[in-house]
């Protein structure tokens, strides 16, 4: 599967992580038992997955709890990463003096002494471009010993390439796949500073399964789609689907995000054993040149000019 070293910590972690934005969230994921759940992520573990990725306002804080209860007999095994500045209470706060509290808060609900890491969740530009006393905060925790890493959770370009320029971090969660390409121009960059990148949403929300197409219906989450986004998309898998000669397409597009040596990790969501067992079955892939170049050609020719809305 293929280890990386990550956020300049010494600690290897498998390049196939596990989102955990689905633990206990049955607002936007459907009904999972807090049972099931942390049957679920022991299981990654035992198949050798280490790096886990949550957040406080996944499912209210239910997500780090089951995550802290999965991981209490395991925790020097394992990875985690959580974010902070949108709290369990559905509350936004990236007040530089509620950092703390809301760590504690986290390593509470994690049954935990310690963060590998903490990303910022989303910040606005000001934050981004050095302006505040976030990352001199952040700083001072990680020398403290409550977190052992810091950086971000960010979308775009633009906010990826203002980080480079602005902030010291160790870690940045980008948006990235196959629909969402322009971030790769500034990987390298990223790499000779020696940041991690975290791929998230590498499936996009379902999409690059191969699941859905224009008669899909939606619930939870993915109801944002309007039926000319929902199209356009529809279009776009079936396109992916004809240069794959394959009806399944997870494969590919992990195996896509993977073919940059660049990104340390991907995270995408497992909702049950099976979604483990087939994303760890095809760990090992290696997508072919060809096919990565004309995945390439696709978002350059047909989404490049016009963004798809996420």
């Amino acid at each position: 599967m293929g280890y990386n070293e990550y956020a300049k910590t010494k600690q290897k972690i498998n390049r196939l992580g596990f989102g955990a934005w689905q633990l206990g969230n049955t607002e936007f994921w459907g009904y999972m038992a807090i049972e099931d759940g942390v049957e679920l992520v022991q299981h990654a573990i035992k198949r050798g997955i280490n790096f886990f990725d949550t957040a406080p306002g996944y499912a209210s804080g239910l997500s780090e709890t089951i995550l802290g209860m999965a991981t209490k007999n395991f925790r020097s095994k394992v990875v985690i990463n959580t974010k902070l500045g949108h709290t369990a209470d559905g509350e936004t706060d990236f007040s530089v003096f509620s950092l703390r509290k809301q760590i504690e808060d986290s390593l509470e609900r994690l049954q935990s002494t310690y963060l590998d890491s903490v990303i910022l969740h989303n910040p606005g530009f000001d934050i981004l471009e050095g302006k505040t006393q976030h990352v001199q905060e952040l700083k001072a925790l990680k020398e403290e010993g409550l977190i052992r890493a810091y950086g971000v959770s960010i979308d775009t370009y633009e906010e990826l390439e203002t980080v480079l320029n602005h902030l010291e971090v160790d870690v940045i969660e980008i948006l990235f796949n196959i629909f969402f390409q322009e971030p790769a121009k500034l990987f390298h960059k990223a790499k000779k500073k020696g940041i991690s990148l975290i791929a998230k949403v590498p499936l996009d929300s379902g999409w690059l399964t191969g699941k859905y197409d224009e008669n899909s219906e939606f619930t939870g989450i993915r109801m944002r789609w309007d039926d000319q986004t929902i199209e356009r998309r529809a279009s776009l898998v079936k396109e992916l689907k004809e240069i794959t000669k394959d009806n399944t397409l997870t494969k590919y597009a992990i195996g896509f995000i993977l073919s940059y040596p660049e990104i340390t990790a991907v995270i995408p969501g497992m909702r049950n054993i099976d979604q483990v067992d087939d994303h760890l079955m095809n760990a090992d892939y290696v997508l072919p040149h060809d096919l990565k170049d004309q995945f390439i050609k696709i978002y350059e020719e047909k989404i490049k000019k016009d963004p798809l809305p996420w």
